[in-house]
């Protein structure tokens, strides 16, 4: 393999390693599901917005903070442990979320996404305790089941985007293939049928 090869491999696995992150899914994902769920547009954007925010940006921007106070590597946290204390914070903030949306009377599909985000979280949580399983490919792949169980086997394609992002993460040498493979199929399996009992 030539250098120039080899530093495209390496750019195109860093590209789909930031496009693809788990922040970025998470939002897309609340806010498909929420269009999906609305009786109106603008009642879905709010359900979405909603689920973003706390599942999403209040998880991200605290590891952001823990980055710039030099406690964290990175903001994927490729150190697994350092990874307890800001899935604790998506925990806690991921329940708040829900009760939030309870309490405004979001819809039952909405609900179901961020209880299936919840128990995919906590899943996550305690294998991370003893092994580095990969949130880039459990997340990717909970969304892809979430999308289809939403909206059709047809978005079924979208595990396209999940095998790239696994390859991307083995490319980057911040996991295994047994760790990509282990985190797909934690996010179909916990996330996907947590949301299909739910829904």
């Amino acid at each position: 393999m030539t250098v120039q090869t080899r530093s495209f491999r390496r750019l195109a696995a860093r590209t789909a390693t930031e496009v693809f992150a788990p922040a970025v899914v998470v939002v897309a994902v609340s806010f498909a599901v929420g269009l999906h769920a609305g009786d109106t547009v603008g009642a879905g954007l709010l359900w979405g917005l909603l689920a973003a925010l706390f599942a999403s940006v209040i998880p991200f921007g605290a590891i952001l903070l823990g980055v710039r106070r030099g406690q964290l590597s990175d903001h994927h946290v490729g150190r697994r442990e350092q990874r307890r204390i800001p899935l604790l914070i998506a925990l806690a903030s991921v329940l708040v979320g829900l009760a939030v949306l309870a309490l405004a009377g979001a819809p039952r599909e909405m609900l179901a996404l961020v209880t299936a985000m919840f128990v995919a979280l906590a899943v996550t949580l305690v294998i991370t305790h003893w092994w580095k399983v990969s949130a880039h490919a459990a997340v990717a792949s909970g969304a892809a089941a979430i999308l289809a169980l939403t909206y059709g086997p047809a978005l079924l394609v979208s595990y396209a985007a999940v095998a790239i992002v696994c390859w991307s993460r083995v490319e980057l040498r911040d996991h295994t293939a047994t760790q990509v493979l282990v985190g797909a199929v934690l996010g179909l399996l916990v996330g996907g049928s947590v949301f299909l009992l739910l829904r």
